[in-house]
């Protein structure tokens, strides 16, 4: 019988053969066997890319919704995302599990990998509109990786797309800033502060937008401090695997927020 013929079930609409055949210690050749923990240890990180994934598709779909000017539909997909992030949040409490001792066993064999690599969490922050070209200097230039990021850099962002939509309800958006994508990261504006200053005073419905996009805003810097108290708690301060900082580069991007008017906007309400 033909693979076109045969019928679905819940094993093949899913692929696990796939996704189940997917993880391969390499702590399995040592004399005395795979360590315990790595297993795991991998399961939780290839469960973060899926989830990371999913909030690249939801968040495309918010810029979509924003740019048909659908508000109910946007405020149901960012309320999914937030619970999206809350669960991966959720999931570090997992691999803290992990003593020191049980990733020293197999830490050596990650050779270079290290999660600075995720081409995704990059794609998020930059969908969000957190862009950096620096971050690109990680990819060879002729990689899929690289172009992936490119195309993320120069598209407008979730924040172009708020703006936009604000505009559209007559509020004064700055013409340069609706003309224009940034490839870099969002800095406060006095203008975008007035605006929202007016938003949360005179329209409930834009408020809420606002408020959740702060909520994912928070959502964001919540897994930041989360991974960092992982990390620390797994490592100390030691370098990071593929020579990274470890601990003291995912303390940087701690208190950084990804819309800082929004943040901003409560001094003066």
């Amino acid at each position: 019988m033909s693979k076109e013929n045969q019928a679905t079930n819940y094993s093949s609409y899913l692929l696990l053969e796939k996704i189940l055949n997917a993880q391969e210690p390499r702590s399995k050749s040592h004399p005395g066997g795979a360590e315990h923990d790595e297993l795991l240890f991998i399961i939780i990180h290839q469960v973060f890319e899926l989830w990371f994934k999913q909030l690249l598709h939801e968040l495309d779909f918010v810029c979509k919704q924003l740019h048909t000017g659908d508000l109910g539909r946007t405020l149901h997909v960012l309320k999914r995302v937030r619970s999206i992030i809350k669960v991966m949040v959720s999931q570090v409490d997992v691999i803290e599990t992990m003593t020191p001792l049980d990733f020293s066993a197999f830490r050596s064999r990650l050779d270079s990998a290290s999660g600075l690599q995720s081409v995704q969490f990059r794609e998020i922050e930059f969908t969000l509109g957190f862009k950096r070209e620096t971050v690109l200097r990680r990819y060879s230039p002729d990689s899929q990786e690289y172009a992936t990021l490119k195309s993320r850099l120069e598209a407008p962002s979730l924040w172009d797309a708020f703006l936009k939509f604000i505009a559209g309800r007559d509020y004064p958006v700055p013409q340069e800033m609706l003309a224009t994508v940034s490839q870099s990261e969002i800095v406060a504006s006095e203008a975008i502060i007035k605006i929202l200053e007016d938003i949360y005073h005179k329209d409930p419905k834009l408020t809420q937008l606002c408020e959740s996009l702060i909520d994912l805003d928070e959502g964001i810097q919540e897994w930041r401090y989360r991974h960092v108290k992982m990390v620390q708690r797994t490592i100390g301060m030691k370098q990071g695997t593929g020579g990274s900082d470890g601990a003291n580069y995912l303390m940087a991007s701690l208190d950084k927020p990804i819309f800082p008017d929004l943040w901003q906007v409560r001094m003066s309400l």
